[in-house]
């Protein structure tokens, strides 16, 4: 469907006006009909949160099938930086586990305790900022697509409406993949996986992160379907083959 098309059948005759207005000013047609089919599921959007795109499909794709090669039939995972939630639903939905998801965003929390009602499934989303967060538990899979866009970078012009905490970060994009590895080594189960989204030219500087937190792990740095290199994957096992 167009845009146009989608406008027509999703916004109430009323609000057409407006949303055509919106669509002109380059607003994400997501945001003006209010949500996104990820992964076979149905993810309310606002202005709060990311919009789920494609590529991070590909990412929950891939941890599925890596997840499978470590041969557990009970995972614990935890999301760093959910947002909508569409991540950790769609694993809740295709695996058999416990899943716990943070945010620092009040409102980003709430609506992605929205989307896991809206799409039947139980997921424990806590509000709580990665510098901060402490657990005890140990985890199968760690999963982040965390804010990696330098701040100097040129992006798109649709990229305006989006929040800018969940989009930029420090050090050339790679802060938060630092802080993640910092912070949680010490709560990987065995045969555990951890699985990134990240910036096309990131990879390289991840892989020295890894060397230093995780030096005895397997990696493997895949492209997406535009081959940008934008997953970055990491194990105690040797899965990737």
């Amino acid at each position: 469907m167009t845009d146009i098309e989608l406008i027509e059948k999703y916004v109430p005759k009323e609000k057409q006006k407006e949303a055509y207005e919106l669509l002109k000013n380059n607003c994400p047609i997501q945001y003006i009909i209010g949500n996104v089919e990820f992964y076979n599921t149905i993810i309310n959007v606002n202005e709060n949160v990311l919009i789920p795109r494609f590529e991070t499909e590909y990412l929950v794709e891939k941890a599925i099938k890596y997840l499978k090669k470590l041969n557990k039939k009970d995972l614990n995972i935890l999301e760093i930086g959910t947002g909508s939630g569409c991540i950790s639903i769609a694993l809740k939905k295709n695996t058999n586990s416990l899943i716990t998801a943070i945010d620092i965003s009040n409102e980003a929390i709430k609506l992605a305790k929205e989307n896991a009602l809206l799409n039947n499934v139980n997921i424990n989303f806590i509000c709580e900022d990665i510098h901060k967060f402490q657990t005890k538990d140990k985890f199968d899979l760690i999963i982040s697509n965390p804010p990696y866009v330098p701040y100097d970078s040129l992006v798109d012009e649709k990229i305006k409406y989006e929040p800018e905490i969940a989009i930029y970060a420090k050090e050339n994009g790679t802060y938060f993949y630092k802080i993640i590895l910092e912070r949680l080594i010490n709560n990987l189960n065995n045969n555990y996986l951890i699985a990134f989204e990240i910036g096309d030219k990131e990879g390289d500087i991840i892989k020295e992160l890894v060397n230093k937190y995780l030096p005895n792990s397997y990696t493997l740095l895949e492209k997406d379907y535009n081959n940008y290199e934008r997953y970055f994957f990491i194990s105690d096992q040797n899965i990737f083959i």
